[in-house]
């Protein structure tokens, strides 16, 4: 037991990539490449896989080949072009997944991550490992929650999080959500595979989940792939990465009401010193803009969202005159104690307008004024900071032009620094970035 205490104490290093298959559902591209090497604007998807790999801390990289690997090998080589160390099984095309894993056994570590070649998802390993180490399980998925039917539900999972029913095929009834790899296995389970050539999936998780020995991480997030024809399209959107800013309305465009007070209408929206300003220059600057906003006053019965509509176009064509563009605008009308999923600290409308556009919450920055913001960034793996009275949107905005990649970086580790308090987050948070660049 001392041993094991001492191995889930240390994050795993060692991420096992499945990349042996033949991609039929993506033929023609794959007649001359295995489905991994299937380029995404100009770069192979396997690539944007290693890059956030290494992003995340791990080591070594084992693929698990079969169809055409000397393409893989090709591009990949040691992997020290990215500064991990690749390494490669190889096995014939027509094995399984499971196959291919039991014959990997002697180059896995006791604990490693396992990812299927075609899909992308912006993993946080640090929450990954927190809830496999909290939960006991020998093994975790991650299972995106796919409220919004982007493809078909493939766990039930019970309350406490763990997977009732794994079913490849899709048929149980009272599935929700589908499991998209990036799980966290330790090797002692692989004892449980067959002789037989058979799939991960239904050799391994099924049984576990039968047992109760299946954990999951829950993401709203949405995941990208190169699986099929079809998921093409939104992958390269989500690849693009086109630079985006998330905002809060009142207190960071405009000057915010008393608490229980509301913009009702016009007249009563005041833009703050510089605001326009900003959003001139991040336009300019190519970054998309969404503003997301708590309004309960259409709850309480204060305003209507005619209102509310009538005020965000207005406010959107001044913003336009002012050479600015606000792209998009989500708003949570739901009274205070509604429990809807929108009203931040939760953080629905950041992950509805993730869907919507297809870009990366981890990427983005959301600028917010009060801790409700922060709260609801951290939950959705978006960086952010908070404005006040010593900060504006407009010094934001500047810092993060000029700085742009090191500037996010900074607020996510802000963010993540519980000891950094709120007054410390808005007021001196240029002064400290200024000290570390």
């Amino acid at each position: 037991m001392q041993g094991d205490r001492l191995v889930l104490s240390q994050r795993p290093t060692q991420a096992v990539i499945l990349a042996g298959g033949r991609g039929t559902r993506l033929k023609p591209l794959t007649d001359t490449r295995p489905k991994p090497m299937v380029e995404i604007l100009g770069k192979p998807f396997l690539g944007y896989q290693i890059e956030q790999l290494r992003d995340q801390g791990f080591k070594k990289i084992l693929l698990l080949l079969g169809y055409l690997p000397e393409v893989v090998q090709a591009y990949c080589g040691d992997g020290r072009r990215w500064g991990i160390k690749i390494e490669y099984s190889i096995s014939a095309a027509e094995d399984e997944t499971a196959r291919r894993l039991k014959l990997a056994k002697p180059w896995l570590d006791r604990v490693f991550l396992l990812l299927y070649c075609d899909n992308y998802w912006p993993m946080r390993m640090e929450k990954m490992w927190s809830r496999f180490v909290a939960a006991g399980a020998p093994a975790m998925i991650t299972v995106y929650t796919n409220k919004d039917s982007y493809t078909r539900n493939s766990v039930r999972m019970d309350s406490d999080g763990y997977v009732e029913v794994y079913d490849k095929t899709c048929q149980t009834p009272g599935l929700q959500g589908v499991e998209i790899s990036y799980a966290l296995i330790d090797k002692s389970v692989l004892e449980l595979l067959p002789e037989t050539n058979v799939s991960v999936e239904e050799a391994l998780y099924s049984r576990l989940a039968r047992d109760r020995q299946l954990t999951a991480y829950v993401t709203d997030h949405r995941y990208y792939s190169v699986g099929a024809l079809h998921r093409l399209p939104l992958t390269q959107a989500f690849f693009a990465r086109h630079p985006t800013v998330i905002l809060d309305r009142d207190g960071v465009l405009n000057r915010k009401p008393p608490r229980a007070r509301y913009v009702r209408n016009w007249s009563e929206f005041e833009w703050l010193a510089g605001a326009k300003e900003a959003l001139r220059l991040l336009h300019q600057n190519g970054y998309r803009v969404i503003v997301v906003s708590n309004q309960a006053g259409i709850g309480r019965g204060v305003m209507t969202e005619t209102d509310l509509n009538d005020i965000h176009e207005r406010m959107k064509r001044e913003a336009e005159d002012s050479g600015g563009r606000i792209d998009a605008i989500y708003y949570c009308g739901h009274d205070w104690d509604e429990g809807c999923e929108c009203r931040k600290p939760k953080p629905g409308m950041l992950f509805r307008a993730q869907r919507d556009l297809n870009f990366d919450l981890s990427r983005a920055l959301f600028i917010g004024d009060d801790e409700r913001d922060g709260e609801a960034a951290d939950a959705a793996g978006c960086p952010s900071i908070l404005i006040s009275d010593g900060l504006s949107l407009l010094d934001v905005t500047h810092r993060l032009l000029t700085t742009n990649q090191t500037f996010l970086k900074f607020c996510h580790e802000r963010r993540s620094d519980k000891t950094v308090s709120r007054a410390k987050s808005a007021k001196d948070a240029k002064v400290d970035f200024d000290k570390k660049s």
